[in-house]
């Protein structure tokens, strides 16, 4: 019996990803819990519990401080929201592939469209993503399709963007569009079938048409472990679906000159390899000598430079890492082919008993043994992340590391990225240097890995995160709502005030109960303002804002503080052919007709007094109904006395 395994069984990226996330969790010593099964394998589940993770059914049951995972599936925005209420912080696994079909949903829904997708209504992804947007329609199939656009009045003119589960079986989403292309006119199409879904079940199906049986490893419970099995039955009469080694059906693949092996997304390594192992072991022992002749063969075979091995840690020196590759020769790792970052120790990277996988470096066959690089495996891992994360636009955390002609660079994962000047998130003509050290989010724009050439964008990721601010502001203003705002710009006649995504105007009036002639004079850009709405336009994305007290009347004020009789320091505001504008308190101004500026006649206002200054006035007359006050200079000066009549 030949055992023939698919080449791309077990971990996808994403789930890979997530279980990486829950092992650094688990690590890091913090209080960590998983909401629900991160991935569908109860076996991977049961690993991660043993190192701390503890699985909870429900938001509800986090508490204030726990770092809640999230899984690979995605989750509903709502989760999200009920986490950070109760102060948790969740740990976002969900897959790249999954989170790019949430954003597809939510912004058709934005723009007026009908979100629908095709795939389980009762699989975890499909319900996060649903979570996402208030109206998507779910279809497991072309029948479902077909009944709801004929209960619609009329579908040609119906505005559709048509989805998929990622792990759905690609005859299925075919035959669903064809139905769709048929009947909608307006219609936008986004295949997010993951690509290694699709690779892992045509593999499979070539596996499963020129073999006697087919084994199946994966969890019931997953989707694409499901589909597996419903494809490779499709092709080969004898199918066995298995969770572990525990369950190989000797009897139903007695006698079989071939059997395929192949495994679900969420199926661990560890396991796909103890079924093989299991299966040849069987195998050495029905066949006899020959077989396991031909094993022995297998282990003295001796290995080559730039072969891709895998090996267990079996010794950890300061200056090597000793390990067992499974054949003749002893393999070690130099401490600099461990890992690029020369701070980090030996023990920091592997530990005793680890599986890694590895490069050879050199072949010694006279010392028998050979000179592996762990550094050099993960360098071309690394590069294999990067080309994803800018496929799936994932948001990637860096370090700058120096200003050059025409941008920044950033080291990601060790990867060297450039971001071009108007990509760095910063204005034009600013000093690019203070970001030199910063850790900043950015998204993977182009990967050139001929040349080595990444680019990168700061700027989108924080256009992104300014737009769902700006979705969340418009969402929930109010006329009085109070915002924390920063200064962004400054005209003649008023501020824009920055609440967090959307700006929002002051006018100069709004600014300060006091008149002044341009907001510098009490504000700056940059300068944080408590501001409070006045009034909105969300057709016109439009905002006018206030910073003045409401709650304080200065009528009132100077009405408390002054009666008509009373003297007052107050401040020349404006100079008029008439008279003076000045200042009793903040907000209340009066007039000093140009009577009563003087005790004689004057031509202008200006020919005594200048604006800014401050004199004694008395206040004479207050107009309550029409908040009018009348000041005036000359009732505190002394009369000047009339020339004396000549004596005779």
């Amino acid at each position: 019996m030949e055992v023939i395994l698919a080449q791309s069984a077990g971990f996808c990226f994403g789930v890979a990803r997530a279980v990486r996330m829950a092992e650094e969790l688990a690590a890091s010593g913090q209080p960590a819990k998983m909401l629900g099964h991160i991935i569908h394998n109860d076996h991977e589940i049961s690993r991660l519990a043993k190192l701390g993770l503890t699985v909870i059914s429900s938001p509800e049951e986090a508490r204030a401080g726990d770092r809640v995972l999230l899984r690979a599936h995605g989750a509903a925005r709502s989760v999200y929201t009920a986490l950070e209420e109760r102060g948790a912080v969740p740990v976002d696994a969900t897959c790249p592939k999954v989170a790019r079909v949430q954003r597809i949903v939510r912004q058709a829904e934005a723009e007026g469209r009908q979100p629908v997708m095709i795939g389980d209504p009762g699989h975890p992804e499909v319900r996060g993503v649903g979570g996402w947007c208030g109206n998507l329609k779910v279809f497991s199939g072309p029948e479902e399709v077909s009944s709801w656009l004929k209960s619609l009045e009329s579908a040609t003119n119906l505005s559709v963007t048509v989805v998929s589960q990622t792990t759905l079986r690609r005859e299925i989403w075919e035959s669903s569009l064809k139905i769709l292309k048929k009947q909608c006119t307006n219609l936008k199409i986004f295949d997010t079938i993951c690509n290694a879904t699709h690779m892992r079940q045509s593999e499979a199906a070539l596996l499963a048409a020129k073999v006697d049986a087919m084994v199946v490893v994966g969890d019931p419970k997953s989707a694409n472990t499901k589909h597996l099995t419903e494809i490779c039955r499709s092709h080969c009469a004898r199918v066995f679906q298995i969770e572990s080694a525990d369950e190989l059906p000797w009897e139903g693949v007695s006698g079989c000159g071939t059997v395929g092996l192949t495994a679900g997304a969420s199926t661990p390594a560890s396991i796909i390899k103890e079924v093989k192992k299991t299966m040849s072991e069987e195998k050495i022992q029905g066949e006899g000598t020959e077989n396991f002749a031909e094993l022995v063969e297998q282990y003295t075979n001796t290995l080559n430079t730039g072969d891709k091995v895998t090996g267990v840690v079996t010794a950890i020196t300061p200056t090597e890492v000793h390990v067992d590759l499974g054949c003749k020769q002893a393999g070690y790792i130099p401490v600099d082919q461990l890992t690029d970052d020369p701070t980090m120790k030996p023990e920091d990277v592997v530990k005793v008993g680890d599986q890694v996988d590895l490069f050879v470096i050199r072949v010694n066959d006279v010392e028998g043994y050979a000179t592996l690089s762990k550094k050099r495996v993960d360098a071309v891992k690394v590069w294999e992340n990067i080309e994803e994360a800018c496929s799936s636009k994932e948001v990637m955390e860096g370090v700058i590391t120096e200003e050059n002609k025409g941008g920044i660079v950033a080291s990601v994962k060790g990867v060297r990225v450039f971001i071009p000047a108007s990509q760095s998130g910063l204005p034009r003509g600013a000093d690019m240097s203070a970001l030199v050290k910063q850790k900043v989010s950015l998204r993977i724009t182009e990967v050139n890995r001929a040349r080595r050439r990444v680019v990168g964008s700061i700027k989108a990721v924080q256009q992104e995160a300014r737009q769902a601010a700006a979705a969340e502001v418009w969402s929930n203003i109010e006329v009085g709502k109070h915002y924390t705002g920063t200064v962004k710009s400054m005209t003649s006649y008023g501020v824009f005030v920055d609440i967090g995504g959307v700006d929002g105007m002051v006018h100069i009036t709004d600014l300060s109960w006091s008149r002044i002639k341009h907001p510098n004079e009490i504000v700056a850009i940059g300068d944080t303002l408590e501001v409070y709405v006045i009034s909105y336009d969300p057709d016109k994305k439009r905002i006018s804002l206030g910073v003045k007290d409401r709650s304080t009347n200065p009528w009132q004020v100077f009405m408390d503080t002054y009666k008509v009789g009373d003297v007052a320091n107050v401040r020349i505001v404006k100079l008029m052919s008439f008279g003076a504008f000045a200042e009793v308190v903040p907000g209340v101004d009066g007039l000093i007709h140009i009577s009563q500026i003087a005790d004689r006649r004057i031509e202008k206002p200006e020919d005594v007094l200048k604006e800014g200054e401050t004199v004694e006035a008395k206040i004479t007359a207050v107009d309550e109904e029409k908040n009018k006050i009348s000041l005036s200079i000359r009732a505190l000066l002394a009369p000047t006395p009339a020339p004396a009549d000549d004596e005779e």
